[in-house]
């Protein structure tokens, strides 16, 4: 960031309103947004992220096994404990937050153009962003598939076997091993996914990425990706990110009350 260069404001800033004014200027003058979505906007809907103070994996590293598809392939007990943790996700009980919904409004206002989520929870969906502009680089939860055939099956079928005390179910067409949707650590993403997210960064004018620490890769390269063929990059997020110092902008504030802000047109200054 050269010294001429927007400082990122922290939630103590006494810009920060200032800043997401800015911003929001800019997306008035967008014309098309490409938006990045981690486990940060779904914190405010109930569901912990994985690596935070209460992550997921911080609070219980074994559930990193889970994860792990060597591991899930291996070891069936390993299998049984995902399925009761699937059992007990928080998604099955989660809404979409102020967050979620600001990113509806963005696309009402025919600035979005493709949102890409590392997220599997579903919640873009339930918000109402069109399907069509969802790009789940990581699966979805909601989703069964099987490991070595092509059967593919809502999740809650599924669990309604785990129920009946089917605590490692294979597949009704193969018998072999089923797995979350989801792409797990040492699962290969899918191809097209990767694409229409590489287009979709080449294309825009404005990146938002937002509650991710952009270091997972090969996603999170849809950032610089962005940044080289001239967009904007804003980051909105609570703790630093490894690409802060692309951004043009970096808002450390609350996701669900700082898009409403940013995605609904350029607020007015407070009165004094």
């Amino acid at each position: 960031m050269s010294p001429d260069e927007k400082v990122p404001a922290s939630d103590s800033s006494p810009d920060i309103d200032d800043d997401v004014r800015t911003v929001a200027r800019w997306i008035d003058e967008a014309s098309a947004i490409t938006v990045l979505t981690g486990a940060g906007i779904s914190t405010d809907s109930g569901i912990p992220d994985f690596r935070g103070p209460n992550g997921v994996w911080t609070k219980n590293p074994a559930a990193e096994k889970q994860a792990t598809l060597q591991n899930y392939l291996a070891d069936r007990e390993v299998r049984v404990l995902a399925w009761r943790a699937r059992m007990d996700h928080r998604a099955w009980g989660a809404e979409p937050n102020d967050g979620h919904r600001a990113l509806v409004q963005l696309e009402r206002r025919r600035k979005l153009v493709s949102l890409l989520t590392q997220n599997v929870d579903g919640l873009h969906h339930d918000a109402g962003s069109d399907p069509d502009k969802i790009v789940e680089v990581h699966g979805t939860i909601r989703e069964v598939a099987c490991l070595e055939c092509d059967y593919r099956e809502e999740m809650g079928t599924v669990l309604d076997r785990v129920r009946l005390g089917a605590d490692d179910p294979p597949c009704p067409d193969c018998g072999g091993i089923l797995k979350s949707a989801t792409i797990s650590f040492g699962q290969q993403l899918v191809a097209r996914d990767l694409l229409r997210a590489q287009i979709a960064a080449e294309n825009c004018d404005l990146m938002l990425a937002v509650g991710t620490t952009l270091a997972v890769y090969p996603i999170a390269a849809v950032v610089p990706t962005a940044k080289s063929a001239g967009a904007r990059v804003v980051i909105v997020n609570a703790e630093p990110t490894e690409m802060d110092h692309l951004a043009d902008m970096v808002l450390r504030k609350s996701i669900s009350e700082v898009l409403p802000r940013i995605c609904g047109g350029t607020p007015r200054p407070r009165a004094v």
